[in-house]
């Protein structure tokens, strides 16, 4: 018999699920009382899992237990495994009545403000036994739930995927920014703006390291121009609309969310010719990865 037959056989779902029990709790007697066993048990698993394997999972000191990089490979694809299975079991049930399951979708702020919400309201609409969880963070941190299956798909802008061999992306559509401001400032009433007269206005910025950030800098750079220095950075876009509304600064937001959510922003557009730069919202799946959606 072949040594990966004899791993199949001897190698048993509930070791993983111990396994990552241990590795989540970072303590075998936190991992048994979590399972509801006792902590021999747990023990022997993981020193079974670690004779099994030949490799030593676990670094363990008076402070608790660390996955070695062994433990962490095979914590990754246990995590795989479980989620297989889980997507199995939503695969029967959409079998047996398409109109039930779940989705758990990740998004970026500006896509939670506004498009998710109507689209969510919408799908809901047509099935509403359909259960719909949203996951709000970052690019990079969404990401990171994408590749953990803690999320199905992902919507937004995200950083360069080329160099990322394990994900898919779609795009949705073009997603031009658009220079805003509160609709008492001054500069709505003039009919045409260039960049430049802007430089030294008080700008709201996401952080530079943000996909955000970094969008906006190449927009100034495209025309030639520096990044103007921000009075006040913010990556949260209800706190940077209240402070656009009620003060004088100004600030980019993508069109979906002025078209989408104009009482959430009553803000006001300037007249500011931007240049024509790509800006694709996309849906990003983990590739090979089927999607199950009530129909």
């Amino acid at each position: 018999m072949r040594w990966v037959d004899r791993i199949g056989r001897r190698l048993k779902l509930r070791d993983i699920h111990v396994l990552m029990a241990v590795a989540q709790s970072g303590s075998m007697a936190k991992a048994a009382r979590d399972l509801a066993v006792s902590q021999p048990v747990v023990s022997k698993t993981i020193g079974d899992l670690e004779h099994i394997l030949g490799v030593q999972l676990f670094d363990r000191s008076p402070q608790g237990v660390c996955p070695t990089p062994f433990g962490r490979a095979l914590l990754n694809r246990g995590v795989a495994a479980f989620d297989e299975l889980r997507q199995g079991v939503k695969e029967i049930e959409s079998l047996s009545d398409p109109t039930v399951g779940e989705v758990r979708i990740g998004a970026t702020n500006p896509i939670t403000e506004g498009l998710l919400p109507v689209v969510i309201t919408r799908l809901w609409r047509q099935h509403p036994r359909l259960t719909i969880h949203v996951t709000q963070a970052d690019a990079v941190a969404l990401l990171q739930n994408l590749r953990e299956r803690t999320v199905d798909f992902i919507v937004g802008r995200t950083p360069n995927l080329t160099a990322a061999r394990d994900l898919s992306l779609e795009i949705l559509f073009e997603e031009p920014q658009l220079v805003v401001a509160g609709p008492k400032n001054p500069l709505v009433r003039r009919r045409k703006i260039r960049l430049a007269e802007l430089l030294d206005e008080p700008w709201i910025l996401p952080p530079a390291d943000a996909v955000a950030g970094a969008l906006i800098a190449e927009t100034f750079h495209a025309e030639g121009l520096a990044l103007p220095q921000a009075v006040i950075s913010c990556g949260t876009l209800p706190m940077t609309g209240v402070m656009l509304e009620t003060g004088p600064f100004l600030a980019m937001f993508p069109r979906s969310l002025m078209k989408l959510a104009p009482k959430r922003y009553p803000l006001k557009v300037l007249p500011v010719e931007l240049p024509n730069l790509s800006r694709p919202v996309g849906l990003v799946t983990l590739r090979n990865r089927t999607l199950l959606i009530g129909q």
